[in-house]
């Protein structure tokens, strides 16, 4: 499949499954407290770091091994397999433990019905690697879409009939089993059942490095929510999983999408041509341009986004918004730089680079934390500027070019930037920054903003043009 065809097909997967999700959230969000949110989020963050362990990173190296045999498919499939079950067991040990640290039941149960994800996913995993190596995304969509689906109908339907934050957890629940069965469908008739240690090390070589990476990342990651949630209440803690949530939506909408291609892509080119600086550049133009009329337009517009999607329940959340847009503009030009790193198998620059920004990260949320929600913000921002700076000139360093080479990029996607933040600005000198009414601001704003970024696009011949003019050519043909 062509690139520009796994892009769409990633980016119609990212986005149905985001249309998805906006909608089964401002559902839940009107049907569940900030404290039941709250205890969710919590317990997810706690459950995420045994997740960056749970295939070892088999499936990326799955992704990006040069020769790749039957024995090395053997060899992921028992990875995959042996972990998803022992960390079933983990979590099941772990339930009681958990939930007297925190004193709070609820999250006992929780991890009960989550264990049983760690068991079955792995029956989708090694299916979905194949797909990714092979650039298979219109299979990838499908089957993510149905996931989507089925998670949400039923975290919406238990929620409705009052079952509280357990909802959410079932509806994990299904959308891994759905993931599951559709990857049996895909799944290549000559890949084996059976599982095989011969290439264990070889896999466990590569993986052991990066997922002691994602460990110390969920850590670094999830560090906000977990100290809220014992410095401070679960309230707080919810109010900034939802303000952080709606910032990460640019995540799901973008850096995902061309991510996933990406790291097929630029390990293609390494293979083949043994250079991917200039897809990596070009990458990030895309992601910058998009990333910073993203972020001006949740600073413009954070009421009346959370009023529409939220609710007024979630109104404390505006500002803290506000602050963590600010704080990811800092780390849009460095989106891409783990996966550029990754897809040349720098596993050790990436443990190193991650201890380094998750040490900062962490004390600096701490500190935070400890003052309550506005201390953190500014401490997010700070610590998301320091481990920007930081990766770029690693990943540099690591391609072979200079930090500079960036700018001329950056300085197209700023251009672009700077016309899509005309009508949320206008917007807000019109209507203040928390209008009574909701739909006409976001309207005028949000369709505003997408008209500026076209225009300067296409204005300013911004590596998006490229991509656009071809689109349009197809789609007239």
């Amino acid at each position: 499949m062509s690139t520009r065809k796994s892009l769409f097909f990633s980016f119609l997967d990212r986005y149905a499954s985001l249309a998805i999700s906006v909608g089964s959230s401002m559902v839940i969000a009107r049907l569940l407290t900030p404290a039941e949110i709250g205890v969710f989020s919590v317990t997810m963050v706690l459950l995420m770091l045994v997740a960056s362990v749970r295939d070892m990173g088999a499936g990326q190296y799955l992704v990006q091994e040069r020769d790749l045999t039957i024995e090395r498919i053997r060899a992921v499939w028992a990875v995959q397999l042996g972990l998803g079950v022992g960390l079933a067991c983990l979590v099941l040990l772990a339930s009681y433990p958990v939930a007297l640290f925190y004193k709070e039941p609820r999250m006992r149960d929780i991890m009960l019905v989550i264990a049983l994800n760690y068991a079955i996913n792995p029956f989708g995993s090694l299916t979905y690697a194949w797909l990714m190596r092979e650039m298979r995304f219109e299979n990838v969509a499908l089957m993510r879409f149905t996931s989507a689906v089925c998670g949400a109908l039923v975290s919406v339907g238990l929620a409705w009939l009052g079952h509280g934050a357990i909802s959410l957890a079932f509806g994990s629940l299904t959308a891994t089993l759905a993931n599951a069965l559709m990857a049996s469908y895909f799944r290549p008739k000559f890949f084996p059942w059976m599982p095989g240690l011969g290439e264990v090390k070889r896999v466990l070589s590569f993986g052991s490095k990066l997922t002691a990476s994602s460990v110390i990342g969920m850590v670094s990651g999830g560090s906000p929510e977990l100290l809220l949630g014992k410095l401070q209440d679960l309230t707080a803690a919810g109010l900034y999983s939802r303000s952080n949530g709606l910032v990460q939506m640019f995540n799901r909408l973008i850096t995902d999408a061309v991510g996933s291609v990406c790291l097929p892509w630029f390990a293609k080119q390494s293979r083949e041509v043994g250079d991917f600086v200039a897809p990596f550049l070009k990458a990030t133009a895309y992601v910058s341009a998009l990333g910073w009329s993203f972020c001006v337009l949740i600073v413009c517009l954070a009421h009346p986004i959370v009023r529409v999607l939220y609710g007024t329940q979630w109104d404390a959340s505006v500002d803290l918004a506000r602050y963590l847009a600010v704080a990811m503009a800092f780390s849009v030009p460095a989106a891409l730089c783990n996966v550029a790193l990754l897809s040349s198998g720098a596993v050790e620059k990436i443990a190193r680079l991650t201890v380094v920004n998750a040490l900062q990260t962490v004390a600096l949320v701490a500190l935070g934390a400890s003052q309550g929600l506005l201390a953190l913000s500014i401490a997010v921002i700070f610590s998301s500027a320091v481990s920007a700076g930081y990766t770029l000139r690693i990943t540099s360093l690591h391609l072979g070019f200079s930090v500079y080479k960036l700018l001329p990029a950056l300085r197209s996607s700023a251009l672009v930037t700077l016309c899509a933040s005309i009508a949320p600005l206008l917007t807000v000198l019109l209507y203040g920054p928390y209008p009574k009414a909701s739909l006409l601001p976001l309207t005028l704003g949000g369709f505003g903003s997408l008209a500026g970024l076209f225009s300067g696009v296409m204005f300013f011949k911004h590596p998006l043009h490229e991509e656009w003019t071809a689109m349009w050519g197809k789609f007239k043909r």
